[in-house]
C-alpha cells in the first residue's frame, strides 16, 4: 500500500506556505496564557484518559451529553478508530471521489473493502440506488474542492443507509452551515471536528466527535491508553471556551478568501465556491502542474495532486492579505500579465 502523504513542511522562514490548509493567526490569549502557567512536575503524571474536563466543554458548546463526545489525537485518530470500530473484515468504507486522500490510506490499514462514490465534473455528489457501506466519510465541506454539500442531501442519505455516517467537519467553521445536530437525531451518525483549522491550533493535535452513546463508547474501548496529552487537554479547553478570538480569526480568513476568490478569477483561474479556509482552482495555461512547480521556485508553496480526478486542479490555502497578494503578483508574473 502507499502511505499518506502530507503536504510538505519546509524549513525556510521565507517561504509563504499556502499548502496545508494551516491558519495564518495566532491562536486564542488564553491558550498562550495557559503555557506560561504549566506546572512542570504535572508532565510526570499520565493524563486523563477519558480527558474530561474538556468534553464537558465540549459537550455544552454542542448542547449534548458528556457521554455523547469522544475527545482524540486530532481528529484523524477518529477516523481510523471508527473502521475499527465499526467495519467488520468483511465489511466496507465509503467516502468520495475526490475527497481526504488519508480515507482510502485507513481502509487499506484495515484490508477492507472499499466504496468509493466518484463525483461528477463539477464535483457535485449523487449517490447510486441502493448504496451501502459499513462506515461513509462525508467530508464536509469537502477536500480538496472546499464545496458544501447542501444539509438536506445529507440527511436524506443519513436516513437510507443503515452503516455509520461520519460527517467530516475539519472545515465547517468557515462554512455557512453545518450538520451537528444530526449527531444527536440519528443513531447512525457521528460528526467530527479538529482544532486544526479554526483554532489555529494544528500543532496541539486535537479532535472531537459527537455521537450516539453506543457508538461513543465503541470508540472508547479500541482507543489508546492515554490518547490525548495532558497539555493537549488544557490547551484544547481554554481554546474552545474563547469563541471571541474563534471568530475573529475565521471572518478573517473568510473576508480573504472573498479577496482571493476575486483576484485569482481575473487572472483566468476556474475558481470553485468555497466553504473552507483553502481554494480549489483549475488554472490557465500553463497548466496547474506547472503554476504549482514555478510558484514553488518562487518560495510560494500550494498543493497540486497528481491523480487523474484532480490534477488539473490546486489546492490554495487562504493565508493572510499580504500573502495572498504576494501569490497574486507571483501569479502574474508566472502567465505574463
Amino acid at each position: 500500500m502507499e502511505g499518506y502523504v502530507p503536504g510538505e513542511q519546509p524549513d525556510d522562514s521565507d517561504v509563504i506556505k499556502l499548502n496545508t490548509n494551516e491558519n495564518p493567526y495566532l491562536c486564542s490569549p488564553e491558550v498562550r496564557d495557559i503555557l506560561n502557567e504549566i506546572d512542570a512536575a504535572e508532565l510526570a503524571k499520565y493524563p486523563d484518559p477519558l480527558c474530561t474536563e474538556v468534553r464537558k466543554v465540549i459537550a455544552e458548546k454542542h448542547e449534548a451529553g458528556t457521554r455523547n463526545v469522544f475527545a482524540g489525537n486530532g481528529s484523524d485518530e477518529i477516523l481510523a478508530l471508527c473502521i475499527r470500530a465499526f467495519v467488520e473484515r468483511d465489511g466496507s468504507v465509503g467516502w468520495f471521489d475526490p475527497s481526504y486522500s488519508l480515507y482510502p490510506v485507513l481502509a487499506q490499514i484495515e484490508d477492507v473493502e472499499t466504496k468509493p462514490v466518484a463525483l461528477d465534473e463539477n464535483f457535485e455528489w449523487q449517490m447510486p440506488d441502493g448504496y451501502e457501506a459499513s462506515v461513509f466519510f462525508l467530508a464536509n465541506p469537502n477536500a480538496p474542492t472546499g464545496m458544501l454539500f447542501p444539509k438536506e442531501k445529507i440527511e436524506a442519505f443519513i436516513q437510507t443507509v443503515s452503516g455509520v455516517v461520519v460527517i467530516d467537519e475539519a472545515y465547517v467553521d468557515f462554512a455557512r452551515e453545518d450538520c451537528m445536530e444530526f449527531a444527536t437525531k440519528y443513531e447512525n451518525v457521528l460528526v467530527a471536528r479538529t482544532l486544526s483549522k479554526s483554532y489555529a491550533l494544528a500543532g496541539i493535535r486535537f479532535g472531537y466527535c459527537v455521537g450516539a452513546v453506543p457508538l461513543i463508547a465503541a470508540l472508547y474501548k479500541i482507543k489508546d491508553s492515554y490518547n490525548v496529552s495532558r497539555l493537549t487537554q488544557e490547551l484544547a479547553r481554554v481554546a474552545l471556551l474563547d469563541e471571541g478570538t474563534k471568530e475573529a480569526i475565521t471572518s478573517a480568513v473568510k473576508g480573504t478568501r472573498d479577496l482571493a476568490v476575486a483576484e485569482l478569477k481575473d487572472l483566468g483561474f476556474k475558481v470553485y465556491p468555497s466553504e473552507a479556509n483553502f481554494l480549489w482552482v483549475k488554472p490557465p495555461n500553463p497548466g496547474a502542474k506547472k503554476i504549482f512547480e514555478e510558484l514553488k521556485k518562487r518560495n510560494i508553496f500550494i498543493r497540486w495532486f497528481d491523480d487523474p480526478r484532480t490534477r488539473d486542479c490546486l489546492r490554495i490555502t487562504v493565508g493572510t492579505n499580504e500573502q495572498m497578494m504576494t501569490l497574486v503578483e507571483k501569479l502574474e508574473e508566472i502567465l505574463g500579465k
